[in-house]
């Protein structure tokens, strides 16, 4: 529990980093590894396909964002104390991902051993329990409607975070 605990206040922390930073860049990379971070606390809560899910919406967002940030020359070139300092806090941030991915990868089923036990029953008992036809909506919606909860809530929060990112009123 201590993990999540963890996992929980380093995006807090780094959602406050993408919020109050002046440099746009910054506040873009902030964002997406708190991405990446609840990508890590998605696997930790065993939930390896709305972590996919979270994977995909971060290198997307990443990229569009990323091309839609205007680069100031002026700051390429600074070297000194903030160089340094982002250098250690990239590394401290690097081990930190490194070390809670590999715990979250651990608790996962080895390769090659799929639960296969639980679909089966979705298949028998899906029209008696959720009266669907559609056996796709019946899991989505009924046996899976939290999953299903959590992988829009990753849409919207990536939508929402763009928006608070690339808002220009406010931006100091």
């Amino acid at each position: 529990m201590l993990e999540l605990y963890s996992l929980i206040i380093l995006m807090i922390l780094g959602s406050l980093v993408a919020i109050h930073t002046k440099y746009l860049l910054s506040a873009v990379i902030s964002l997406t590894l708190v991405g990446l971070i609840l990508c890590v606390t998605f696997l930790y809560l065993q939930a390896p396909d709305t972590a996919i899910t979270q994977t995909i919406v971060e290198v997307i967002a990443l990229v569009i964002l990323i091309r839609a940030v205007p680069i100031e020359k002026d700051t390429m070139g600074r070297k000194g104390a903030k160089e340094t300092f982002s250098a250690v806090v990239t590394t401290i941030f690097l081990v930190l991902f490194a070390f809670f991915a590999y715990r979250a990868l651990l608790d996962l089923p080895q390769f090659g051993f799929p639960l296969m036990r639980v679909s089966e029953g979705y298949i028998r008992e899906g029209l008696v329990k959720t009266g669907s036809a559609n056996i796709v909506t019946a899991v989505l919606l009924d046996f899976r409607a939290y999953d299903t909860l959590g992988e829009a809530t990753v849409l919207f929060t990536a939508i929402l975070g763009a928006i608070i990112v690339l808002r220009k009123a406010g931006r100091k």
